[in-house]
C-alpha cells in the first residue's frame, strides 16, 4: 500500500475515555505521515476530537437499536464513497458492527481492536467468537487482555495480537510541580495528594478506592501525613460515589473535581496517582502518570503490571485493606526512593509506550 493510504477509524463513540483519546492521537499521527484519515463514530456526543481540523468526523447515528438500519446505510455510504484501504474499528460495539456489516459491504481490510480484558458478558464474547473470521486481524491492548479474550473464548487460541497503545509523551513531560491545583483547592505544600482519574463506572471500582482511603484515614500514617484524595471524573455512578463518601465519613478528605481536560496539569500537581479498577485493558492514564514522573499505586487489573514493570506499587483487585496498606507504605518512603522510582518509570514509558512506537506498529499491520 505504501505512502498515502486511506484509513477509516470506526469507534463506538468519542466520549472522554482512554480508548477514544488513543484513536484521536492515532488519527492525528497517521494524517501527519501523509495518509488520508476519517473517523466514523456510532453514537454519543463528541468530547474528544483530533487536533487536525482536516480529519472529518462522521456521525453514524446508532443511539438505539431501532436506528440500526439507518446507521448501516450511513456506514455503507462512507465505505462506498471513501473506499478506505483499511477500516480500523475500536471497542466492542464498533467491532461487532464492522464485522457483521462486512457480510453486506465490500472492503479491503478490517482490523478490530478491543481495549479491555473485559468488554462485556457472555453474549458479547460469543458475538466476537462468531464474527471472528470477518476481520483480518483482531488485537487487544495488553498481553493480559489478549490472553483473557482467549480464555473467554472470544477468539481462537493464538489468533489475537497484542499492540500496546502509545501516548504523545510531549503532552505528559514532567514539569516543575504545578501549584495551581493546590491554590485552587486551598491545600498547603505539606498535604500529600493522591489523584484518581476516570469516569464513574463499575469497572473503575471507586468503592474499593473509597473504602481503602477510609481504612487509611484510621491509621497513624494518615495522622502523621495530612492526605487528600482527589478524583477527576464523572459518570452514571456519581450519586453512588457521593453517597459512599458520606457513609464512610470522608467528606473532608475526598475532593471530587468532576470532568477535567487538564490531566497533565493535575498529574504535575500531585504526589501519587492511584488506579483502583476491577478490570482494564491497558490503562492509558497509568502511562500518563509515569510519563509525568508521578508515583503509581495500581490494582493488578489488566495491563497495569505490563506498563509498570518493577516500578510503583501493584496490589490485588477488590482488596481495600491491601490498597490502604499501600497508601500507608507510600507516605513513609524516602523522597530519594520516590524520585528514583519515578525516573525509572518515565524511562520505561519512553521505551515501550510512546505514540511513535505505537504508530509504527500499526503501520506495519496496515501494510502487511
Amino acid at each position: 500500500m505504501g505512502q498515502g493510504m486511506k484509513i477509516l477509524f470506526l469507534i463506538t463513540g468519542l466520549g472522554g475515555g482512554g480508548a477514544e483519546k488513543v484513536v484521536i492521537d492515532l488519527a492525528d499521527e497517521m494524517f501527519k505521515k501523509g495518509h488520508q484519515v476519517k473517523i466514523a463514530y456510532l453514537k454519543g456526543e463528541v468530547i474528544v476530537r483530533p487536533k487536525n481540523k482536516e480529519i472529518e468526523l462522521v456521525y453514524l447515528g446508532l443511539e438505539s437499536f431501532s436506528n440500526i438500519f439507518q446507521c448501516f446505510k450511513n456506514y455503507k455510504k462512507i465505505i462506498e464513497s471513501y473506499q478506505p484501504d483499511v477500516v480500523h474499528s475500536h471497542m466492542v460495539h464498533a467491532n461487532i458492527f464492522a464485522r457483521i456489516s462486512r457480510n453486506f459491504i465490500k472492503m479491503k481490510r478490517l482490523i478490530c481492536s478491543a481495549h479491555s480484558n473485559n468488554e462485556g458478558g457472555r453474549l458479547r464474547m460469543l458475538a466476537y467468537r462468531l464474527t471472528h473470521q470477518l476481520s483480518e486481524i483482531t488485537t487487544n491492548v495488553s498481553i493480559d487482555a489478549a490472553l483473557n479474550f482467549e480464555k473467554l473464548n472470544a477468539v481462537p487460541k493464538g489468533k489475537i495480537l497484542t499492540i500496546y497503545n502509545g501516548i504523545d509523551l510531549t503532552r505528559f513531560d514532567k514539569r516543575d510541580a504545578n501549584e495551581s491545583l493546590r491554590s485552587e483547592l486551598g491545600l498547603d505544600i505539606h498535604t500529600r495528594i493522591f489523584l484518581a482519574v476516570g469516569r464513574f463506572h463499575d469497572a473503575k471500582d471507586y468503592p474499593n478506592l473509597l473504602n481503602a482511603f477510609a481504612i487509611f484515614k484510621a491509621t497513624n500514617f494518615f495522622k502523621e501525613n495530612n492526605s487528600k484524595l482527589i478524583i477527576a471524573g464523572d459518570g452514571e455512578l456519581r450519586d453512588e460515589v457521593e453517597s459512599l463518601i458520606r457513609k464512610l465519613g470522608i467528606q473532608s478528605e475526598v475532593i471530587l473535581l468532576g470532568r477535567r481536560e487538564d490531566i497533565p496539569v493535575l498529574l504535575n500537581s500531585v504526589d501519587y496517582f492511584v488506579l483502583s479498577s476491577k478490570y482494564e485493558g491497558l490503562p492509558t492514564v497509568v502511562i500518563e502518570a509515569m510519563a509525568c514522573e508521578v508515583f503509581v499505586i495500581s490494582t493488578d487489573c489488566g495491563g497495569s503490571k505490563e506498563i509498570m514493570g518493577a516500578t510503583g506499587m501493584l496490589v490485588p483487585v477488590q482488596n481495600s485493606p491491601v490498597l490502604a496498606a499501600a497508601f500507608a507504605k507510600v507516605v513513609t518512603l524516602k523522597n530519594s526512593e520516590i524520585i528514583m522510582n519515578n525516573k525509572i518509570a518515565r524511562k520505561r514509558v519512553e521505551e515501550q509506550f510512546s505514540l511513535n512506537s505505537s504508530v509504527s506498529n500499526w503501520l506495519k499491520i496496515y501494510e502487511s
